[in-house]
C-alpha cells in the first residue's frame, strides 16, 4: 500500500536558517536637486505646511511611480550653543526655534536615549554616551532613509556620501552642483569592527571625513537599523561645516543664502550672520533646501534578511513507490510494470507539507519527475523563505 503521509523530525528533518542579501544604492545629486522642475521648488521634493522637513523622490511626488528616497530635517540641542540662550542664539526668537529643538530631542530620544536621570541624552560626535561636552553635537542635520531603500538595514562600512564645500557652488548655479568649491568625501570608515550598539535603536557608527577614522575627522553619526543619518553642523572641528556656508561665495541662490557676506532677507530676518546665526534664523526648509544643493552623491549597500526553514524530505527505499493516482493502475495490474514480478515504479512530481491534521500547507514542485523504486532512496531539500 502507497505511503500517503510521513512525518517529519523536528530534530533531523527541519532547520532554519538567516541569508542576508545586499544591494547597491547610487544616488546623484541631480536627482536631489535640479533635475526636476526649478530648485528650490523642484517637483521631486515634497514640503509640508508644518514646515518639519522635506521628502526627497526619485520622480513628481504626485506621480504613482514616484518612489520615497529620504527626508531632510534640522536640529538644535536646546541647551547647547544654538539652543535658546547659548553663544550662538543671534536671534531671540529664530525661525522654527520651537520645531528645531524638538526634532533634536525626537530624534535624540529615539537613538541615544536616556541618562540616569531621565534626561534626553545629546549626540556626541565620537558616538560617546558620556565623552566630553564639545563633542555634543549642537546643530545637525538629519537624513531618515526610505525603509524602501535600506530594506532591515544600511550594510556597515559601505556608506558614502560627497558633499560640495567651501567656495562652491554659487549663487548663479541654482539648482545644480555646481563646479567650484571642494568637495568632501563622508565614510563610516572601519564600521565593520568599531561599531557601536549602545543604541536604543541598534547598531551605529561614526562618520569621517578624509581616510582614516581619527577623532579630528568625525563630522556625524550613522544608524544602520534606523536608516539615519545624523550630520554635526556645529562643531569647528567638523569639516563639513561648511556645508551650509561659504565666507566668499554665496552658497545656494535665492532666498536660500547661507553667507554673512551676501545676506538674503527671507533667509536672514536680522541680517548680517555667519553661518552659524543662518542655522539658527533659517526655516527648517531653508536648511533643507541649502543642503541638499551640495549633495554631490550618496551611496550605501542596503540589507535584506532572509529568514529560511529547510525541510529535508527523506524518502526510503521502500517508500513512495507506489502511486495513489487512479491511472497507476487498470483493472489489477500496475500499468508500469511489464511482467507481475518487476518491481513497482513512481514518478514523483511533487511535495506537499501538511499540518499535523492532514491539511496541506504548502506546495513543491520537482523540475521533472524523479523516478523511485525500492532500489533507491532520495532526500528532497524544500526550502520556505519568508
Amino acid at each position: 500500500m502507497a505511503v500517503t503521509y510521513k512525518e517529519l523530525n523536528t530534530t533531523n528533518d527541519i532547520t532554519t536558517t538567516k541569508t542576508k542579501i545586499h544591494e547597491v544604492l547610487p544616488l546623484t545629486g541631480s536627482i536631489i536637486s535640479g533635475t526636476y522642475g526649478v530648485w528650490p521648488n523642484d517637483w521631486n521634493i515634497k514640503k509640508y505646511s508644518h514646515g518639519m522637513f522635506e521628502s526627497v523622490y526619485d520622480y513628481s511626488y504626485l506621480s504613482s511611480s514616484a518612489n520615497h528616497i529620504f527626508d531632510i530635517t534640522a536640529g538644535i540641542y536646546v541647551s547647547g550653543a544654538y539652543g535658546p540662550t547659548g553663544g550662538h542664539a543671534v536671534d531671540a526668537v529664530g525661525a522654527n526655534r520651537t520645531e528645531k529643538t524638538n526634532i533634536y530631542a525626537q530624534m535624540a530620544q529615539v537613538l541615544v536615549g536616556h541618562d540616569i536621570t531621565g534626561a534626553i541624552r545629546p549626540f556626541d560626535r565620537l558616538g560617546s554616551l558620556t565623552g566630553s561636552a564639545a563633542n555634543k553635537i549642537g546643530a545637525c542635520v538629519f537624513m531618515p532613509i526610505s525603509r524602501l531603500l535600506m530594506k532591515d538595514e544600511i550594510q556597515k562600512e559601505t556608506f558614502t556620501m560627497t558633499v560640495f564645500t567651501g567656495s562652491g557652488p554659487s549663487a548663479t548655479e541654482v539648482g545644480s552642483l555646481g563646479t567650484g568649491g571642494s568637495v568632501v568625501t563622508i565614510k563610516d570608515i572601519g564600521a565593520l569592527t568599531s561599531y557601536k550598539n549602545n543604541s536604543p535603536a541598534g547598531e551605529y557608527s561614526v562618520l569621517y571625513t578624509g581616510s582614516a577614522a581619527t577623532d579630528s575627522a568625525a563630522v556625524g553619526l550613522i544608524y544602520y537599523q534606523a536608516g539615519v543619518v545624523v550630520l554635526d553642523l556645529s562643531s569647528s572641528a567638523a569639516t563639513v561645516q561648511p556645508i551650509l556656508n561659504s565666507s566668499s561665495i554665496a552658497l545656494v541662490g535665492v532666498g536660500v543664502n547661507f553667507t554673512s557676506a551676501s545676506n538674503d532677507a527671507l533667509a536672514f530676518p536680522l541680517g548680517g550672520f555667519s553661518w552659524s546665526g543662518s542655522f539658527s534664523s533659517c526655516s527648517i526648509d531653508n536648511i533643507a533646501d541649502g543642503f541638499r544643493n551640495r549633495i554631490k552623491s550618496v551611496s550605501f549597500n542596503n540589507t535584506t534578511e532572509v529568514n529560511s526553514t529547510i525541510y529535508f524530505c527523506r524518502m526510503g527505499h521502500n517508500e513512495f513507490n507506489y502511486s495513489s493516482n487512479p491511472t497507476y493502475v487498470t483493472g489489477s495490474k500496475i500499468r508500469v510494470k511489464e511482467v507481475k514480478s518487476d518491481s513497482p515504479v513512481a514518478y514523483a512530481t511533487t511535495v506537499g507539507l501538511y499540518s499535523a491534521d492532514n491539511v496541506l500547507m504548502a506546495v513543491a514542485k520537482l523540475s521533472e519527475p524523479l523516478k523511485k523504486t525500492p532500489k533507491t532512496d532520495f532526500t528532497l531539500r524544500v526550502r520556505l523563505d519568508y
